[in-house]
């Protein structure tokens, strides 16, 4: 089963860039949407979470026939950069 993480973050936000090298350092993929660049993507997130804080994420497992998204927001799902790394781990397996 293929799974894929997508990343919630904006420019200049140090608790992005915080995710993304601890991401990098677990050799974790991840698609990166900038908020501002991907809006009514965001926008519908935050609409499902009720929740605006950054970096949020969505792991989405491709199963046939109907992917599942998984979505995790901060201080709604995790309270520190390394709880929500550790949430991603599991679900890659890592």
């Amino acid at each position: 089963m293929d799974k894929l993480l997508v990343l919630f973050t904006m420019k200049g936000c140090p608790w992005c860039d915080l995710m993304k090298n601890k991401l990098n350092e677990e050799n974790i993929k991840f698609v990166d949407r900038d908020i501002d660049k991907y809006k009514t993507e965001y926008d519908l997130f935050v609409e499902i979470t009720k929740n605006d804080f950054i970096p949020a994420f969505m792991v989405i497992e491709d199963v046939e026939p109907d992917p599942i998204s998984h979505l995790y927001a901060p201080e709604r799902d995790f309270d520190e950069i390394d709880e929500g790394v550790k949430i991603i781990k599991e679900h890659f397996n890592k």
